[in-house]
Order: C-alpha cells, then structure tokens, then sequence
C-alpha cells in the first residue's frame, strides 16, 4: 500500500473552541471549506492543518482536540497564534487588504504594511509545521488566501512536497490586482506551486492576465480546463474547479420525516405564504441590504404581493469583533424595521429577520420550506447556499433566483434565474415573475439545476483537482478501514 496521504492546510481547522460554563468544549466547524472538505477526509488516513480559533497560550489545544480527531476520522495539528500575529495576519492582511480587494470592494482596503510582514511571518509558521508533519509522499493541498506563501516557504526550506492550491474567493482582473503594494511577490508566490486552482475560468483567466503583466516571461500551453505554464526554471498548472456540496446528504436530510415536518411548521407558521429566503453570513459582500431594498421595491411596485409573501433572510454571525460588520449588522436592522414600518398590517409582517446560526438540520427545514430562494452576491467566489437550496428541493418545486457575479451563476445560469444584485428594480420584477411562474416551469428548471449539482457534487470537486495536480482520484486515498480488511 502507498504511504501517501492527502493534507489539508487552512487558516481554521474544522473544529472551534469555545468556552462553556467555564469549560472549553470542541464544537464542529462551519462554512464551504469545512462542509467541503470534511467528508473527503474522513476516515482516510487524511491530516488537516490550521489554527485553532484562539490566542490563548495556556489552553492544551491538542487534548481538546484528539476526541473530535478520533471522531472526525482524520488528524489534527495545531498551529499556534498569538493575538499579535491574529491581529496582523488574519484581521489585517487576509480580511482588511486580500478580501476586499479581490472581492472588487477596493476602497476598503487598508494597506498596512504591518500587514503584510506579519502575513510572511505567520504563512513561514504554517509552512514549518507542514514540514514536520508531513513526508515527501504526501499531496499537501493549500486552502485559501489566507496560505498563499505555502509553497514558496517550503522551497525556501528545502522542503520537497507535491502542493497543490485552490482559492475559494474570486481572483480580480488586473485593473484591481495591481492597486495591491506587494502584487509581484504575491503572484511570484503563487507560482511556486504546482498547481493553483480557481472557481470560474474567469478567475484562472483573470490571474493568467495579472501574470502576463507582471512576469512577461510565463508561456501557457494547452487549453481547456488546465493549462500549463512555463516559467522557464520550473512549470506550474492553472485550472478552474467549480466547488460543490455533499449533494446525496442535503438531499437525504430534507426527506427525513423530522426534517419535513420542521419544513410544514415553517409554511403553516407564516400561513403557507409564498416564501423567499436568503441565507448568508453577516458580510458586506454578501448584499444583504440591497436585498432588502429590493423586497421593498418588490412591494411598492406590485402590491398584489402584499400579504402574500415573506421574506426570511438568515444572517449567521462573522466577524463580530470587527467595526464594519458592526456597522452593517446595525444598516440591516434599521432596513429590516423600515420596510416592515412601511407594510405590516395585523396579522402580516413582510420581512422576517435571523441573526444567528441555524442547526443544519433547522436550516435544511428553512431551505425546504422555501419557494424561492433569493441569492445575490455583489461578488462571490461560488456560494455554495445556491446549491445547498437546489439539494435540498426535494420537491422540485423551487425557483433559485442567483446574482450573475456568484460563480455559481458560471455552472448554473442555464437554469437559475440571474439577476444583477445592484438592480433593485430588476429583483423585484424577477421574485414577482418567479412567484407567477407556472408548476411545470418551476420543476423543470429546478430538475435540471438538482441533476447538475449532483453530477457535479463536492467528490467531483476533489476527483477533477487531484487528477489535474497527481493524476489521482480520491479512491486512490482508500478508507481505513478498507485498507486493514485487505490486509487481513
């Protein structure tokens, strides 16, 4: 049998601490990468690698650990942080320069230069902690803007590893890209892995250009999904792999009868009004107030809706600590109560607003429930709520209403209905088409959206970026348990 694991390196591991009653427990992670990336390892013989969420030296971080490790199927290692570095690498860098900036929200970087030298301090920490606990055998695969300097800290080393990178956010045309300070030695870093995957051909098409301005000397040869490129000392790959879900699991969880019967609870709460959702975590790319400002469009231009409709928008909590999301969570708020001052009546309320994390079996009961499920991005890398929804339609009865500047709209624009998150005139007149959309229209958009997602489902994702990066497929990383049955 190969020794050859597949690692997980990203800012978070997949489990958070937090402390409870004056004890600190080990609660499951959330979010794409975790959702992504945990049924892939899980009983593989895998290793993921990252930060444990807190700053504080006197916590064993690695006993708490091991029993969500044993359970998890996988291994975890802990790189420790300190709040300095936190500060720096992750509030600073990563979330005040990198996320707007490739998110095209330009004007909210804050391009400190502290930043940027504690972003290398930190990424040399992750890559010696790489070195030490994995071997040449193993595919290190890098999650995420958060890692960039991965590969060039190993070689630095003279640490040899098969590498491999995807990054989950858009990547900016070069218009963009070029405002960054340390654009050269970003990019330069990025090269030195052997393969550096994107969501949308676009994103690999708009690196490709910031590439050709910034290193003239890079020739692409191929074409099609991946393509190679020459650096004249050594060659990398570029490729485009959509993420997705785990589409069998949302699937099987909406048609478990609690799960139904949380979803008829939901319809019957608000009077089997036609239901529109939105889920998001609280961030300013995410256009949750323009949303809002659409639903109100919505009801001053057509007010046959009134009392027909709710809209239910889920904002899981980000990113607290941060004056931004403060200042937006407080713009939601305000909007939410101005539309509902300017609608309600007795017995109706048209905006229904959530502030908190869902359990995914209650969130799975919202999707559901849902008639449409109202997606819009000002820019997204993929979203993966717009397939979350589509699996969990068991109905086929849904409309899934997506911003053109989600990636997912590259996959699923066929049959989405797209719209342009900054046209509030345009939502509203796509949520009262979509609501007036005849029975066998919704279905048979809806039946194509479900077929793509799982053809094209999370081990897909992972199958189509090994190949491209070892000529592998995750069956080439056999369960364990398997592995000790052909042995014995």
């Amino acid at each position: 049998m190969e020794s050859k694991r597949l690692v997980v390196v990203s800012n978070r591991l997949p489990a958070t601490l937090k402390k409870e009653d004056g004890e600190w427990t080990v609660k499951a992670g959330a979010g794409g990468l975790v959702t992504a990336m945990a049924p892939v390892l899980k009983n593989r013989g895998g290793v993921w690698i990252g930060w444990s969420g807190s700053s504080d030296p006197t916590i064993d971080v690695d006993a708490l650990l091991s029993d969500f490790s044993d359970e998890a199927g996988y291994d975890l290692h802990t790189v420790p942080l300190t709040k300095e570095e936190v500060d720096g690498y992750y509030l600073g860098f990563s979330n005040e320069i990198i996320w707007p900036l490739f998110h095209d929200l330009q004007t909210r970087c804050k391009f400190d230069p502290q930043y940027w030298r504690t972003y290398l301090d930190v990424n040399f920490k992750f890559a010696e902690m790489v070195a030490r606990k994995t071997t040449p055998d193993d595919y290190v695969w890098i999650q995420d803007y958060h890692l960039m300097h991965q590969a060039f800290f190993l070689k630095s080393m003279g640490v040899k590893r098969k590498t491999g990178f995807f990054l989950h956010i858009p990547f900016p045309p070069p218009d963009i890209f070029m405002k960054l300070p340390w654009r050269w030695k970003l990019i330069q870093a990025l090269t030195e892995f052997d393969l550096v995957g994107f969501q949308t051909l676009q994103d690999r098409e708009n690196f490709a250009e910031c590439l050709r301005r910034l290193m003239p000397e890079a020739q692409f040869e191929g074409d099609g999904g991946v393509v190679t490129v020459d650096m004249g000392n050594h060659q990398f790959r570029l490729g485009a792999f959509p993420i997705s879900i785990d589409f069998n699991q949302f699937s099987e969880i909406a048609k478990r009868p609690e799960v139904a019967e949380k979803a008829f609870s939901i319809k019957e709460a608000l009077r089997h009004r036609k239901i529109i959702l939105g889920v998001d975590r609280l961030d300013y790319t995410k256009g949750i107030p323009e949303r809002i400002r659409s639903i109100q469009t919505m009801l001053r231009r057509y007010p046959d809706l009134k009392g027909r409709v709710n809209f239910v928008q889920i904002a899981v909590p980000s990113r607290e600590e941060v004056d931004d999301y403060k200042e937006l969570r407080t713009e939601i708020e305000q909007l939410v109560g101005r539309v509902n001052g300017e609608f309600s009546f007795p017995g109706w309320v048209p905006v229904h607003y959530h502030y908190k994390s869902f359990p995914h079996d209650e969130l799975v009961a919202y999707y559901s429930a849902a008639d449409i499920a109202l997606i819009t991005p000002l820019r997204d890398g993929m979203n993966l709520v717009a397939k979350e929804y589509c699996a969990c339609n068991v109905t086929e009865d849904g409309v899934l209403v997506l911003s053109e500047f989600a990636g997912a709209a590259a996959q699923l624009q066929g049959e989405a209905y797209l719209v342009n998150p900054y046209d509030m005139e345009g939502i509203a007149k796509a949520l009262h088409r979509a609501i007036h959309w005849e029975k066998d229209q919704r279905s048979a958009h809806m039946s194509k959206l479900r077929d793509q997602i799982r053809k094209n489902n999370i081990y897909w994702w992972v199958d189509s970026f090994l190949q491209a990066g070892i000529s592998k497929s995750l069956g080439d990383f056999p369960e364990v348990a398997a592995m000790k049955y052909e042995r014995g």
